[in-house]
């Protein structure tokens, strides 16, 4: 039996809820607000917003300045081509944490015998580097102490139970993006570190800099932890008896895939996918720092109005009310579908 609410109670929780939203939708108002005001007013102190001429001129220089449509294809390619990647490669691998699990590592050790494995070949490495002098004298005796430590660590990852591959998976959102940044703009601009002269094909000097062939699978990889929890927890909830009915009449693993599991899970699906939109369409870091025109996004569109000599508030704002705009009315239209698919599975 549901619990009746008091009135109080209710009158509470909505004030609190309102106070929430009007405090997250602030600056959202101010920036559309001074997007239509001119520079001088934007500046002014106290501000009078509400007062001063409103004006569309901002958009205009905007758009004069900038190639807003260029930005929109740029962005668009980037975040339709990295979710359908990510969804490519997290279905298949959520479907085999869901309905095969690993209830048991495979590997008999225990954690702390791993940790004094790896911990070991780090302590190798290092006495390794220190008598070279920090300077190995062929790249075969680095890739020797690479491997050293990075295989304990990967085998302890690869054998443990499937709830433990989730939280390793999980983890690697932990570490702020500046400590993968040099590795991965090296990898971007020297690909001499990727690709060799084989003698009938010279990829050494291809450079997947400010191109979609870097950041497309970029997204992908920044965001494939999280569509991979997302897609597990809504596999989690279709019951396994409607998959092995499925095995029983003759199905595939193709075939369940696409045609039993696919369309069940369609709402947490929509919403993973939702979801993967806004945090490409909304990503700035890896924009600003691996792009520079041909594949920038609006990320780095925004960054255009931020100089030295100052910032153009108006424009700055009138520049980001179009950058959010797409994401804003896609995000208004498809809420119920998102709302649907995050509770998915919550009532049973």
């Amino acid at each position: 039996m549901a619990r009746k609410q008091s009135t109080r109670r209710t009158i509470v929780l909505t004030a609190v809820a309102w106070t929430i939203g009007i405090l997250l939708f602030f600056p959202i108002f101010w920036t559309a607000v001074a997007a239509f005001k001119t520079e001088s007013d934007a500046y002014t102190l106290p501000q009078n917003f509400l007062t001063t001429p409103w004006t569309l001129e901002n958009f205009g220089i905007v758009q004069e300045r900038s190639d807003y449509l260029r930005y929109i294809f740029n962005t668009s390619v980037i975040v339709i081509l990295s979710t359908l990647l990510g969804l490519l490669l997290a279905i298949p691998a959520a479907w085999s944490m869901a309905f095969a699990p690993q209830a048991e590592a495979t590997s008999k050790l225990s954690g702390w015998t791993w940790l004094a494995i790896i911990l070991a070949s780090l302590v190798i490495c290092f006495l390794g580097l220190y008598f070279t002098d920090w300077k190995p004298a062929n790249a075969f005796v680095g890739i020797v102490l690479l491997l050293i430590f990075v295989v304990p660590a990967s085998l302890w990852a690869w054998t443990r139970r499937t709830h433990d591959g989730l939280l390793w998976m999980l983890s690697t959102k932990m570490m702020p993006p500046a400590g993968a940044l040099i590795p991965i703009y090296l990898i971007f601009n020297r690909n001499g570190l990727v690709f060799k002269d084989w003698g009938w094909i010279n990829l050494s000097d291809y450079n997947i800099m400010d191109s979609f062939w870097g950041m497309v699978p970029l997204m992908t990889l920044l965001n494939l932890p999280i569509i991979i929890w997302m897609l597990f927890t809504y596999f989690k909830e279709i019951p396994v008896g409607i998959l092995e009915a499925a095995r029983m009449d003759g199905a595939s693993l193709w075939n369940e895939l696409a045609r039993v599991l696919t369309p069940m899970a369609l709402p947490g699906i929509a919403s993973t996918c939702l979801l993967n939109l806004i945090l490409s369409w909304n990503e700035a870091f890896w924009s600003l720092n691996l792009t520079n025109k041909y594949a920038a996004p609006l990320s780095f569109f925004i960054s255009e109005y931020s100089s030295p000599e100052g910032q153009f508030w108006a424009k700055l704002s009138a520049a980001s009310i179009m950058a959010i705009a797409p994401i804003l009315v896609i995000g208004w239209f498809s809420q119920k579908q998102l709302v649907r698919g995050l509770t998915f599975g919550a009532v049973k």
